[in-house]
């Protein structure tokens, strides 16, 4: 049986000593000091009770008149007291030796009057004394509690602005490093064994750690470890996934600390910061530091030209330089960092010796999809014999967080529907909800609307299909889909370089939306905004960044440094500029009349696939194969014609059909895939 504190040091079960102890004594003191006598205080009575009671007896001995608090406190002689006990309430306790009774007076002037008419009747002298009292306490307590509350009130906020909560120590603790350390004893769950593709990337950073275990292997070749790795790709593809893993593989101190961490709203905390990371670093060599968004400290120095400036982002800049590769030796630590927006990293931070490598993390290529859907695919129940390769076919472009979406969403939508095992069906759903939407089927639309949309759906499944270049159809639907009102998905190929004739097959189909609308209605909607978005930004890179125009051929425009990123002026002149928007003007226009020329010679079987999918609301490859015939040029249309009859055998008795990714919905309201 396991033991409730088994695996814990013994200096965990110590409290932890907080500056907030001192506050509470301090507290406790004052409280005591002020109250140590209340338990035994003299008993209070009404000043008619003191008139008619005591003011004449002869057991009196004393009376003392407190100026200051208009009062009078009465003490009688030894042995007396037990005549009086009627006065004492609750059976109170009172000083035995004085005073017993205390009253307020109503003003000096009416206590001495009392006292000469008592003197009088009795014929005794009252022994009468007058006195200033002050409670130092009480009054040093008037004077400081507003400054009290100030304090504790800066205090407040002013560990919350500082995250003093974060490891305590408030003010003092400001300019120290939030950096999590994760020490050897500590097990981490992630090694490399759960990052699954990304194999380059493994390689070298298990080099990293290699080294850190066996220095010896390296050092007696003269070799010397890089001293700092930047993971540079798209969000989404494992970078800090890779940290996590070196944090499980390496037997060494490992620092994780964001770079937004190093930013505060104090001048000079940064740097502070900064340095004393590498103090503790330092201190636990062989050590790794790890930055996560490096770009948020990182970016380059001077580049806004004065205009919104931050001195203290750039000092903090300046320190990380200066401990990374400095005058000062930094042997035994190794910096990790990763980002995605490396073309606004400063120079100097990317230089050798400060990031000797940059290992590329990008999207995962139909292999490695595979891998990864391995891994995301232990914890769900699947059906028997279900096919994991078909999962990687139909998502390209998806990163690794894409994939682990996919599968929860999976596992969701099964259970959603009941259903003891997540099978192909509910995989193809989750793809379709996550890039398209969910669906909408109770959205209100007319008759004509919902015959434009099938129109204009089938004018892109209709070029697309009848294009050389165009991406392989799997279906098109009029279903509303999120904010898309249609949409054709379609299977793009992995391919490192496109050629002049694929982009414009591609314009030409995006197009056809538009062309099919104005060719069969004589009209134009908004429902092609996405449309004429998506080609305009394609024709504009064909002409400025890919040198593909007639007129400016073999001439880009494109500043892979980043560097005129905020600059006022263009790289070209005012004349070129009217040549740029000419020339994608007549791209586009091009384009355009390709695809109502492609419509109005295959009107009928145009006609036919949006009448079709007017009747079924969702089309698939073979429905526009038996429409169209078979496109000679696909040499993939085996394959995918085998996936989309099953898909459609699965799908066809429901409203919700199966689909590969979509690329291009098409819809005045949709978004981009």
């Amino acid at each position: 049986m396991e033991q409730p504190n088994q695996g814990l040091s013994p200096k965990n079960n110590k409290p932890k000593f907080s500056p907030y102890w001192i506050y509470g004594l301090i507290a406790a003191a004052i409280i005591f000091i002020s109250t140590m006598n209340m338990g035994n205080a003299p008993q209070s009575i009404s000043y008619g009770v003191f008139e008619s009671e005591l003011i004449d007896s002869e057991d009196v001995a004393k009376i003392e008149v407190i100026r200051n608090e208009n009062k009078a406190e009465i003490t009688l002689k030894e042995g007396t007291l037990e005549k009086y006990k009627k006065l004492l309430t609750d059976g109170r306790t009172v000083p035995v030796q004085g005073p017993h009774f205390s009253t307020d007076i109503p003003s000096i002037d009416s206590f001495e009057e009392s006292r000469k008419a008592s003197e009088t009747r009795t014929g005794r002298k009252l022994l009468v004394f007058y006195q200033q009292r002050s409670n130092v306490v009480g009054e040093i307590f008037a004077m400081t509690w507003p400054l009290i509350i100030m304090l504790a009130i800066y205090f407040f906020f002013f560990r919350r602005m500082t995250g003093g909560g974060n490891g305590g120590g408030g003010i003092f603790s400001v300019g120290k490093s939030r950096a999590q350390l994760v020490d050897k004893d500590e097990n981490v769950n992630v090694s490399f064994k759960d990052v699954a593709g990304l194999d380059g990337a493994k390689d070298e950073l298990v080099e990293i750690v290699e080294f850190l275990r066996n220095p010896k292997k390296y050092t007696d070749l003269g070799g010397k470890i890089p001293k700092g790795a930047l993971l540079v790709g798209p969000p989404g593809t494992g970078k800090t996934l890779l940290a996590k893993a070196v944090a499980g593989e390496a037997n060494v101190p490992f620092f994780s600390m964001s770079g937004s961490d190093f930013v505060e709203m104090f001048v000079g905390v940064g740097a502070s910061r900064v340095r004393d990371l590498f103090k503790k670093a330092k201190e636990k060599s062989p050590a790794i530091i790890f930055i996560d968004e490096i770009d948020a400290i990182g970016r380059a120095r001077g580049r806004n030209g004065g205009f919104s400036s931050n001195e203290e982002r750039e000092n903090t800049l300046n320190q990380l330089l200066t401990e990374m590769d400095g005058f000062g030796t930094n042997s035994g630590v190794i910096i990790l960092a990763a980002t995605n927006r490396v073309d606004i990293l400063d120079r100097a931070l990317l230089r050798a010796g400060r990031f000797d490598r940059q290992i590329s993390v990008d999207l995962p290529d139909l292999h490695e999809r595979e891998a990864i859907f391995d891994v995301h695919l232990r914890p769900l129940k699947l059906i028997e014999g279900f096919d994991k390769s078909f999962l990687a076919k139909q998502t390209p472009g998806f990163s690794g967080a894409d994939i682990a979406n996919v599968c929860n969403e999976a596992a969701l939508t099964a259970a959603r529907k009941g259903k003891t095992a997540v099978d192909k069906q509910d995989f193809l759903d989750a793809v379709d909800r996550i890039v398209g939407g969910l669906e909408k089927k109770n959205k209100i639309i007319t008759n004509d609307e919902r015959r434009a949309i099938a129109f204009h759906e089938a004018g892109h499944a209709s070029i697309s299909w009848l294009l050389r270049y165009a991406h392989p159809l799997v279906k098109v639907t009029i279903v509303p889909r999120g904010k898309a009102l249609g949409a054709a998905w379609y299977l793009p190929e992995e391919r490192q370089i496109t050629t002049r004739e694929q982009l414009l097959d591609e314009m030409c189909s995006t197009l056809g939306g538009r062309a099919a609308e104005e060719v069969v209605f004589g009209r134009i909607s908004t429902g092609a905004l996405n449309d004429l978005e998506k080609v305009t930004r394609q024709a504009q890179a064909m002409v400025v960044y890919y040198g593909m125009s007639e007129k400016l051929p073999n001439v880009s425009y494109y500043d892979s440094t980043g560097q005129s990123d905020m600059s006022f002026n263009r790289p070209y002149s005012e004349s070129r500029a009217q040549i740029i928007d000419s020339e994608v003007s007549a791209m586009i226009e091009e384009q355009y009349a390709r695809a109502k020329q492609i419509l109005t010679e295959h009107a009928e079987q145009h006609k036919q696939l949006a009448e079709l999918l007017l009747e079924r609301e969702v089309i698939f490859a073979d429905d526009l194969e038996a429409i169209f015939g078979k496109r000679p040029w696909d040499t993939r249309g085996e394959i995918l014609a085998a996936e989309e009859n099953e898909a459609k055998a699965d799908a066809l008795p429901t409203a919700e059909e199966p689909a590969a990714t979509p690329v291009e919905p098409s819809d005045s309201a949709s978004q981009e895939a």
